[in-house]
């Protein structure tokens, strides 16, 4: 990282950088890559990939992110089954066995964290800390681990530490919860009505105290504390998160180009980092937005190279 560094995180369209991802890598210098099951053939391929963006960018533990949460949401299908072994599945195993659930639970992860590791991927964004709702909309679903937020929490913790321990870091999602949404925020933004109360109670509660250096938001609106702005773009909730919650880390958009915000790329990306968002994300690869995205992102701050230092110590 150096003074050039953006804070905002992308992804890339192919199995390679092909030659405007590279300019434009060069040119704009983001914080960190995303990688999907686009990018993603074989260990040799993937491993070729991530060599070459840490040689690109000049950082040996340069920051490289990806999605693989199991059940739903898995990334590494092609190179390894994790489709049925989901947060509701540790969930119920935890209250039916806990000697059997931890067992499990540190083997799967264990596993996850070698093959990461053999990628040159060092940041996997788990766990899932939204509560489990029955009427909500099946946007998580059995991503959670739990309708309880005593539950929920404990397993986070027991996650991120197994995680640390084998030199890969976390990203908790979605913070303040996300398990109230009646709609997908892929395609439209949902609102709750639930008052600060009953919130800080329930869904906030499972992200208190977490020790993972990254947090991502949720693209929700919560009425009661900030009527026209999701959390995302809500410096009310961010500080929030920050006082009441107590989260002292990193704090990442969503990917910023969900429907849920609108399609206002550019005015997103301000008024998230004017909220108080230390980093952008942004997934889809497409190159006219991550412009956008980029030339609107500020160079990385004092805080954010702090929270980096503590990064590379992590994932030596």
């Amino acid at each position: 990282m150096n003074s050039k560094t953006r804070a905002f995180i992308c992804g890339i369209k192919g199995l390679k950088l092909n030659k405007k991802e590279i300019s434009f890598l060069k040119k704009y210098q983001p914080w960190g890559i995303i990688l999907f099951s686009r990018n993603i053939k074989s260990i040799y391929q993937v491993k070729k990939l991530t060599d070459s963006i840490k040689k690109l960018l000049n950082s040996k533990y340069y920051p490289i992110f990806i999605d693989e949460e199991g059940g739903r949401v898995t990334r590494l299908y092609k190179l390894i089954e994790n489709r049925s072994f989901n947060s509701e599945f540790y969930g119920k195993l935890y209250k039916k066995n806990y000697k059997k659930f931890l067992l499990y639970f540190t083997t799967h992860i264990k596993q996850i964290c070698y093959l990461l590791t053999q990628l040159g991927i060092n940041i996997n964004t788990v766990p899932v800390l939204d509560l489990r709702r029955f009427r909500a909309n099946d946007i998580i679903g059995n991503r959670s681990f739990s309708k309880n937020p005593i539950i929920v929490s404990e397993l986070g913790n027991i996650c991120i530490e197994i995680y640390k321990n084998h030199n890969i870091c976390n990203v908790i999602k979605h913070i303040p919860g996300h398990g109230l949404s009646r709609t997908d925020s892929h395609f439209k933004l949902p609102v709750t009505n639930k008052k600060y109360k009953f919130l800080i109670k329930n869904d906030f509660k499972a992200f208190m105290k977490k020790r993972a250096l990254f947090a991502m938001t949720a693209h929700m609106t919560f009425s009661d504390i900030d009527k026209k702005n999701p959390a995302t773009l809500s410096s009310k909730v961010i500080k929030i998160i920050r006082k009441d919650i107590g989260f002292k880390n990193l704090i990442l958009t969503d990917d910023i180009s969900m429907k849920a915000l609108g399609n206002n790329i550019k005015l997103n990306t301000k008024k998230a980092f004017i909220a108080g968002c230390n980093l952008v994300l942004h997934c889809n690869a497409k190159m006219k937005e991550m412009v956008i995205v980029g030339e609107n992102s500020p160079y990385v701050n004092q805080f954010i190279k702090k929270k980096t230092m503590e990064f590379e110590n992590t994932v030596r």
